[in-house]
């Protein structure tokens, strides 16, 4: 059994994306990231600026109201803009499939959007999960973000999303380790966690061979 693909949850400002990247092009693997809002925004019909409002979130309480009154009625209100007429559990539904078929490819690392439950049950992948010490967080996040009033609260809010994407869509835990073959500290360096996440893909494979 060699290991196709490769699932990063993350918590936020841990380098997922990079260390996504980087593993990606080591790898000569495709990457999605970025490029699952761009595929769904395709699928969609809809520009991936409406697809980013929703990307790993859930609805409103009022947006998923609205939702059920106007399916419930058979139509679509009039005058309705593209936002409208997308939501996250659209998006979530959406994802899946790309996700699918990305990994029936293989040969890709797929960051976050619930990839390590829709994937969870194939044995050519390999899960991991990076988290960070909260200082390393903010810088990495200051270096991107700017204009937020509390880093700690803009963390904090990103990863409640996260965590109530998985719940909502997926009926499990976000950090629950047995979603993951590896949970990782990326205090070590991105390098040193790619290092790690492949060497760690290696002697998972044959247990997951075993396992299947």
């Amino acid at each position: 059994m060699v290991m196709r693909v490769i699932t990063i949850a993350r918590e936020f400002g841990s380098g997922g994306a990079t260390i996504g990247r980087m593993l990606a092009d080591r790898l000569g693997w495709r990457l999605l990231d970025r490029e699952l809002v761009d595929e769904v925004a395709r699928a969609a019909h809809v520009e991936p600026r409406v697809v980013e409002q929703f990307d790993e979130r859930c609805d409103p309480w009022l947006a998923a109201l609205l939702r059920a009154i106007w399916q419930g009625s058979g139509e679509w209100p009039s005058g309705l803009s593209d936002a409208d007429l997308l939501d996250a559990r659209t998006m979530a539904k959406l994802t899946r499939p790309i996700v699918e078929g990305a990994a029936e490819g293989g040969n890709c690392v797929i960051v976050g959007r619930g990839a390590q439950c829709i994937l969870e049950a194939r044995r050519d992948t390999f899960h991991a999960f990076l988290y960070a010490p909260l200082e390393l967080r903010k810088r990495r996040v200051a270096e991107r973000v700017g204009g937020v009033a509390s880093l700690v609260a803009h963390i904090g809010e990103k990863d409640a999303e996260r965590a109530a994407y998985i719940h909502k869509y997926f009926g499990r835990q976000w950090r629950d380790p047995r979603l993951y073959d590896l949970m990782l500290n990326t205090r070590c360096g991105d390098e040193a966690a790619v290092e790690t996440i492949l060497a760690a893909a290696r002697i998972a494979a044959p247990v997951h061979a075993t396992a299947a």
